[in-house]
């Protein structure tokens, strides 16, 4: 009889996968797993149906039909002030940011290396270092602001040290980073050559500050691994279809491995892609502030509750506090609320490397059409 490996031991399935199967059981307002319940744009359901009936259904090129790398460098370049990319040698096409971000690490870091990992952190960075054979380093984010401590961070860095997870803005927190924080990342990634490995998905949702990405700093495009997603931006997370911009020595590797585990993303999908590439500016500043009208609407749902909760600066999170409603650990209230009064969230201790931290917090999710949000709102109040 076979047994599972150490590696796969060493971490538990998704618990935010988990708190969907739960909140479907109870028929609860899912604000647990970070998925809309609203439509993508129009032109992209349009553009993947005529894909399809146009029998673009084989194998696109492995690391990505050439019509969708060229678009996302061209969308790079005009959102994100003249940051060139080259689609025939720094992009490549991955099933969904999930795998660019594992293809990535496996490319690009050995077993016993470290990688630096802010907490609270998306639940999937500890694991993808563990199934590298690499170790995590936690580097904490301090509340109220979650800000980054220098001296703890400077700290974290030492002869091992060969990467470095960036999610700005963040999940779960909602912090956005600002530009003298990315500076001493990149000042000390550029000191000890570290290369960052930079979650971009959620790059125009943002109410406050500006999202800078790293590989614009002076000095980091060469040492900046970038994955991003349509999944967020255009509202289409079961496509899975995403992007890993990278300087062309590392891409060459981040390649290699993407060609053994999946081959491709789907070509019909990608065609889809170019179109989503090629919406107009104003289509993401309309994005942002319907987010912000949600965000406003949950915060002040859950301020009403008595969550203590710090307004998140971009993505669509809220980390709440729940310490003044119940003296339960965080997976007992969670799975409580989800079964009555009905509203899904995220134990705060899956964002955490240690079972005890975390334990007075839940995330709630917000990319949800108003009136799910307002009927958890009125839920929340029943606590």
């Amino acid at each position: 009889m076979g047994s599972v490996s150490a590696k796969a031991a060493n971490f538990t399935e998704s618990v935010i996968r988990d708190m969907t199967r739960l909140a479907m059981r109870h028929d609860a307002v899912n604000l647990a797993q970070g998925f809309p319940d609203f439509a993508c744009p129009p032109e992209l359901k349009r553009a993947a149906i005529e894909a399809v009936e146009a029998d673009i259904n084989q194998y696109a090129i492995t690391w990505g039909a050439r019509v969708f790398r060229e678009a996302i460098a061209a969308k790079t370049m005009r959102t994100h002030s003249g940051w060139k990319v080259d689609p025939e040698t720094d992009v490549t096409v991955t099933c969904g940011a999930t795998e660019g971000m594992i293809a990535a690490m496996l490319a690009l870091l050995d077993p016993a290396d470290e990688v630096i990992v802010f907490e609270p952190f998306y639940e999937n960075y500890g694991p993808d270092a563990i199934l590298v054979g690499a170790t995590p380093r936690y580097v904490t984010l301090h509340e109220p602001e979650w800000s980054i401590d220098p001296a703890e961070l400077r700290a974290a860095f030492g002869p091992r040290t060969k990467g470095l997870v960036l999610n700005s803005p963040h999940n779960p927190t909602g912090k956005v980073f600002r530009r003298d924080e990315l500076e001493l990342i990149a000042e000390l990634c550029t000191e000890h050559d570290v290369v960052v490995f930079t979650d971009e998905i959620y790059e125009h949702i943002v109410y406050t500050g500006e999202h800078v990405p790293m590989a614009t700093l002076p000095g980091m495009a060469s040492r900046t691994v970038a994955v991003n997603s349509l999944s967020k931006t255009y509202s289409v997370t079961g496509w899975r279809v995403g992007w890993v911009i990278a300087p062309a020595e590392l891409t060459s590797g981040i390649r290699k491995v993407h060609d053994f585990l999946t081959v491709g993303a789907a070509a019909p999908l990608q065609s889809a892609g170019a179109v989503a590439m090629s919406l107009p500016d104003d289509y993401y500043a309309q994005l942002s502030a319907g987010y912000r009208e949600r965000r406003d609407l949950l915060v002040g749902a859950l301020a009403r509750a008595s969550f203590r909760v710090h307004q998140p600066d971009g993505a669509y999170y809220v980390m709440a506090d729940f310490a003044s409603l119940s003296d339960e650990d965080d997976v007992t209230f969670a799975r409580r609320l989800t079964a009555r009064p009905g509203v899904a969230t995220v134990p705060g201790s899956s964002f955490y490397s240690g079972p005890g931290l975390g334990r007075t917090k839940v995330r709630f999710a917000f990319p949800k059409r108003l009136e799910t949000l307002e009927e958890a709102a009125a839920r929340l109040v029943l606590i």
